[in-house]
């Protein structure tokens, strides 16, 4: 990473989420081939859930996406959630950072995708997309978690459905609740159908002039320390985890989780001898 950090920093970095089967695989593949239209190197990092049981992952969007498999300037990597909530992997901004530094000009990240809690992307995505469809259920079930308060942009595919313009209503009438001052980035809804590829490139223009509007406001600036500061949280509070842990009974954790067990101590109380060693 010391290497590595000083090349990074010129990615745009793109964030999908939504429910199951909305086509948040089929909308990055659609951006990719308009990317690389455009001669952009593209990465992808698409995060699949572990399961809880065998620990194992499918890892099946390296499938989804075979139209580029042969692309020298793609690059696709699955990672397994390994039970990290929030919809990524642990390993998601080590990752990131290499495909950075490794010269591509868009790195997109898929979450894991479900349900209502993959708000974590937020912090790792210069510009988070949301992506929502028709024919699932009440269109606005996510709100009452806050997936579609991190959406930067609204991305309703599936377009050519029956039901897509009453999502879209949905989220335009969602929006008009929400108070905006003056210069705020408001987050358009564009409709698309990525299998056919229609409204891709009116999404890539939405994203390009997000983009923009961060540079212009100095939050791509304040977006990216914020991420380096839950990096630096996550990677100490990590370390610190590997410290106390260890075999449960014989780590300084398995004493004081005994004497918390037997009621002899209060938790918090543990946690500050922990701490302090």
């Amino acid at each position: 990473m010391k290497v590595i950090v000083p090349l990074a920093g010129h990615a745009h970095v793109l964030g999908l989420t939504g429910s199951p089967g909305v086509g948040k695989s089929t909308v990055t593949t659609a951006l990719v081939r308009h990317y690389r239209e455009q001669g952009l190197r593209v990465g992808v990092l698409a995060v699949d859930p572990s399961s809880p049981f065998s620990g194992g992952a499918l890892l099946g969007d390296r499938i989804r996406m075979q139209d580029h498999a042969t692309d020298q300037d793609v690059f696709i990597r699955s990672m397994a959630s390994r039970g990290h909530l929030g919809g990524l992997s642990w390993a998601t901004p080590q990752a990131l950072r290499i495909l950075d530094a490794a010269g591509f000009d868009v790195v997109l990240i898929e979450t894991v995708g479900v349900g209502q809690a993959e708000v974590e992307i937020a912090a790792l995505a210069d510009t988070s997309l949301v992506v929502v469809a028709p024919g699932l259920g009440d269109s606005v079930q996510a709100a009452k978690a806050g997936i579609l308060e991190i959406a930067d942009i609204f991305v309703v595919n599936k377009s050519d459905r029956p039901g897509a313009h009453d999502v879209v209503r949905d989220i335009r009438n969602m929006l008009a609740l929400a108070s905006y001052a003056t210069g705020d980035w408001r987050p358009p809804i564009v409709g698309t159908t990525a299998s056919t590829n229609e409204g891709i490139a009116d999404l890539a223009a939405a994203i390009e002039k997000h983009r923009g509007w961060l540079s212009d406001s100095a939050l791509l600036a304040e977006r990216r320390t914020a991420r380096a500061r839950d990096e630096i949280s996550a990677i100490a509070l990590a370390g610190l985890r590997e410290r106390a842990g260890g075999l449960p009974g014989e780590s300084r954790l398995g004493e004081l989780a005994a004497r918390v067990a037997a009621h002899e101590l209060d938790p918090y109380t543990a946690a500050d001898e922990l701490i302090s060693g």
